[in-house]
């Protein structure tokens, strides 16, 4: 069958349903790691080739605290088994790297916090499916890493599935423009999410500015030296990163080229963020708007290609900055005011506000029943994210009534995490052989 604008909507659902034809549903849950024709130690240090070598070890020591904080650092290893494997060949816009840290409250532009997937260093056009994978193994891990037992990690992971799924159908019986602007209400209700907004609502520019700067001896704020997590930036590279920001504005909506116009750059540092990210070059600038007392700050990322391109036939965007930024908003239902990219040298750039009142998710946060909860809306707003960037009906044609396919992801979250868990046994055992180098204080 071949799709064209003119499909109907019972159409697509029955395309979708013909994709079983490709892969099973009851086969999603196959990890076949007997195909695996891979070392996952070779392909994380392949993947981590180019960035700053300074800074891997700090990013190793972070991957050695857990099996979920190995899972997190080396979604190149993920990425590479589910490119072995079939798939629906049902597209969307990938989050790319879905896991429970991933979610998270942040202010949308009118000023109200929204709880929403949060990053997408690997977002890009691919199989659903490969979203919905990642975090269920996430649930999995994460649900070990605070204390739940391997039954309850299990249930959550099935219930998020379930979640996707049940939503997946509503949206696509849903007006197309309400589903893009969907928003969870239930939110404030689930424990974890409630405490993330709560430090969303206390978080404020000036915290940041209080953390991260000093004062010059003038009056003016400078960021302090906090090596190895942020330092000041001086001279020539702070002049080459301030210059970038004219091809970063140009590609701002003119009303948001008018607010950003408004600020003053003051100075710029640099700041270790995250885990997967720890190596790429990371920049951040300090604005003063109306005052000293209206500092922003923009964070200005390096982005190199998804981790699962390699794994995708069609061309993605050239520009990583941009296919950061755009599969952002394609998947998010508000986005930051100030969201761009730009180009440094021969490097690309995300260009964001560093701390537009950013909340996370605590893991210790998911006991006492934490962990279905946000299992249940994970679920919901990753079908939103699909179903805004992809075609529900063809993705509910496949899942059908989702009892098989909660089962199915549900066996293959637990067999990944089973594999993640002896790739972070071999990780150990190439920082004992001295064949991966970590930073000493995490010895």
């Amino acid at each position: 069958m071949t799709l064209t604008v003119d499909t109907s909507a019972k159409e697509r659902v029955q395309y979708g349903k013909k994709r079983r034809d490709t892969v099973g549903r009851a086969a999603q849950a196959n990890l076949r790691p007997k195909n695996r024709q891979f070392d996952p130690i070779t392909v994380l240090q392949v993947a981590d080739e180019g960035r700053i070598p300074q800074l891997l070890p700090l990013k190793y020591a972070r991957m050695k605290a857990s099996p979920f904080a190995f899972f997190r650092g080396a979604v190149s290893i993920m990425a590479a088994d589910l490119g072995r494997l079939p798939n629906t060949g049902l597209r969307v816009q990938l989050c790319g790297d879905a896991h429970v840290q991933n979610l998270g409250s942040f202010a949308a532009p009118d000023g109200n916090l929204v709880f929403d997937l949060n990053d997408f260093d690997e977002t890009v056009r691919g199989p659903w499916e490969w979203d919905v994978k990642r975090m269920a193994t996430s649930i999995i891990l994460a649900g070990q890493d605070s204390g739940h037992n391997r039954a309850a990690c299990s249930d959550a992971a099935e219930a998020f599935v379930g979640s996707y799924c049940r939503s997946i159908f509503e949206f696509s019986q849903q007006p197309i423009l309400q589903v893009a602007r969907h928003q969870i209400k239930r939110e404030w209700r689930v424990q974890p999410i409630q405490l993330a907004l709560r430090r969303s609502e206390r978080a404020r520019p000036l915290d940041l500015l209080q953390k991260l700067t000093e004062s010059n001896g003038r009056g003016q704020p400078r960021f302090r030296d906090l090596r190895p997590l942020s330092w000041r930036i001086r001279g020539e590279n702070a002049r080459e990163i301030l210059g970038s920001l004219g091809e970063y504005r140009n590609n701002l909506a003119p009303e948001r080229r008018h607010l950003f116009n408004l600020f003053r750059p003051i100075d710029v540092g640099f700041k270790v963020v995250g885990t997967g990210s720890v190596g790429l070059r990371d920049y951040v600038v300090l604005f003063e708007g109306n005052g000293a007392q209206d500092p922003m700050f923009l964070q200005i990322k390096q982005e190199v290609a998804s981790a699962y391109a390699p794994y995708l036939q069609k061309p993605v965007q050239q520009h990583q900055g941009r296919r950061a930024a755009e599969g952002q908003r394609a998947v998010q239902s508000v986005s930051d005011l100030l969201l761009g990219w730009t180009t440094i040298g021969r490097h690309h750039y995300l260009v964001r506000q560093l701390n537009d009142r950013k909340g996370s998710i605590n893991l210790q946060h998911l006991r006492d029943g934490g962990l279905k909860s946000l299992a249940l809306v994970a679920g919901e707003l990753l079908a939103r994210g699909h179903a805004r960037s992809g075609d529900a009906c063809e993705i509910r044609g496949y899942c059908g009534s989702g009892v098989k396919m909660a089962k199915a992801l549900r066996d293959f979250a637990c067999a990944y995490a089973d594999q993640t868990e002896a790739d972070y046994g071999a990780f150990v055992r190439a920082i004992r052989s001295g064949k991966i180098k970590v930073a000493e204080e995490a010895r």
